[in-house]
């Protein structure tokens, strides 16, 4: 159980996939400007990411080398394309708002990266904790830059007004470039808080 922990956590901070590994970038830039696209995102990558991790951890003794990589790819497709299919049955409009972000959940670097670095090597219990911890830590950046994007871009956080209704709002934070300058702040925290930690 300790070393569940320890890959839980090492997923939130120690390699974030985000502020740490730089990876799954292109989804946070494009989807994080509203709350509530941000928290169906972490959702569906935490979701793809502890399914296809345990299955590919089963099948890692059986699985030949040569042909591995289309089969996570066959596996993480399977499991992307019933978060698509649901998100479409019960939440359209979501689904709508989210476009093609959700089926390219297939090419997401982070579930790849786990699956072929650490899934097709590891226990069951053990990539199942390395891939909550990825997933959640994923969904804690991509969530907190949503906050901050929709709070200053619409004046609004989960749709409800928080700012006046004659607040500017500031187009800059619904830009890319909003969300770049955020993720840059994040890790310049983060590495900060690390570096007093080591000390």
């Amino acid at each position: 159980m300790k070393q569940f922990w320890y890959y839980f956590k090492n997923g939130i901070i120690g390699e974030n996939p985000v502020l740490r590994l730089m990876v799954g970038i292109c989804s946070v830039l494009a989807v994080s400007v509203r709350v509530e696209n941000s928290l169906a995102m972490g959702a569906a990558v935490i979701f793809v990411t502890i399914c296809s991790s345990m299955v590919i951890s089963l099948m890692r003794k059986i699985v030949p080398d040569q042909v591995r990589i289309p089969i996570f790819i066959v596996v993480i497709s399977t499991f992307t394309t019933i978060v698509d299919l649901v998100m479409k049955a019960y939440l359209p409009p979501l689904s709508k708002s989210m476009g093609i972000f959700i089926p390219l959940i297939v090419v997401n670097c982070i579930i790849m990266a786990r699956a072929e670095a650490f899934a097709s090597r590891n226990t069951v219990l053990n990539s199942i904790a390395d891939a909550l911890g990825m997933g959640v830590g994923y969904t804690l950046v991509i969530t907190a830059i949503g906050v901050v994007r929709e709070l200053f871009g619409y004046g609004e956080i989960l749709s409800l007004r928080i700012f006046p209704s004659n607040y500017q709002n500031m187009m800059f934070m619904i830009l890319p470039p909003g969300a770049f300058l955020l993720i840059g702040l994040f890790i310049a925290t983060l590495n900060r808080l690390s570096r007093r930690d080591s000390k």
